[in-house]
């Protein structure tokens, strides 16, 4: 069961929040889920049972713009790391480990980089790399409509919207291994790319304009251990990133899945949930 509350966090700003059972005194392990772009922030229902077997309880969010969260036009990545603080102290709940998928992921990491004293570990799974950082080419091997969105977005707000309202969803730009995910075990996310639509392209235009921005902190801020997971396949956004990430990131690693995309490497998540609650132990 999802409970959802929404949490007033400032001035006409409101956070829609999702927790699953298990918060409180027999839950072991708080994961605060980041959703990809467009999404919803509502938790990873595929990853429900492998979460129950561990003690693992699930808190999420809407990012500003997305469902019943207020837009926050201007956020920038590290702006995630104060939301998740308000959440975390309202619900009354310390120590947190961190997961991200493909947007959620740069927003995962700088929760892990901005509050080292909450977040004890970080798993990011198909993420970008901060925009125009050295030693990268940062837009190799993308799928040609991936690369045209974020240079979109590079060329400001109503270049953006201009290219979002004006194509059609290109399903070239994943693999036939993430159509099969989409097809079985994860076509959850249709339904919550759907929804995230449903409102309008804000949320996804805030996030794509904050991913080509200064994203408010360094990697090499980040003092907790974190997990890189990134399929070799991926034509969203190309395990180059993550392999950046990894040299930029102190006390990382890389999962690679050599022949996943960007949603079939999902499909390994659940193994991360292990990890994470190894790294609880330590703590």
């Amino acid at each position: 069961m999802v409970t959802e509350v929404d949490l007033d966090v400032g001035p006409g700003r409101t956070l829609h929040v999702y927790v699953t059972n298990g918060h409180g005194s027999d839950a072991r392990l708080a994961v605060f889920w980041h959703h990809g772009t467009p999404n919803l922030g509502a938790p990873p229902k595929p990853l429900f049972r492998a979460a129950d077997r561990l003690g693992i309880f699930w808190v999420s969010y809407d990012r500003p713009g997305y469902g019943g969260s207020t837009p926050r036009p201007g956020r920038d990545v590290a702006s995630a790391a104060t939301d998740v603080s308000g959440i975390a102290d309202e619900l009354g709940i310390g120590q947190v480990a961190v997961m991200g998928h493909s947007g959620g992921s740069p927003h995962a990491l700088g929760c892990a980089a901005l509050v080292p004293e909450r977040v004890f570990a970080a798993v990011c799974v198909a993420g970008l790399a901060p925009f125009g950082a050295d030693g990268i080419d940062w837009f190799a091997g993308m799928a040609a409509s991936a690369a045209a969105e974020l240079r979109a977005a590079a060329g400001g707000r109503a270049a953006l919207e201009d290219y979002l309202t004006s194509t059609e969803f290109d399903p070239e730009q994943f693999t036939p291994a993430d159509h099969a995910a989409l097809a079985g075990p994860w076509s959850w996310l249709n339904d919550m790319a759907t929804q995230a639509t449903e409102g309008g392209i804000g949320g996804m235009v805030d996030d794509n304009l904050a991913f080509v921005a200064p994203w408010g902190f360094d990697p090499g801020q980040v003092q907790a251990p974190v997990r890189f997971l990134h399929g070799g396949q991926d034509r969203i956004v190309p395990s180059s990133h993550t392999e950046w990430l990894v040299d930029h990131t102190p006390r990382s690693d890389a999962w690679s899945r050599p022949v996943e995309g960007h949603i079939s490497v999902l499909n390994s998540a659940s193994e991360t949930l292990e990890w994470l609650s190894q790294q609880s132990t330590r703590t």
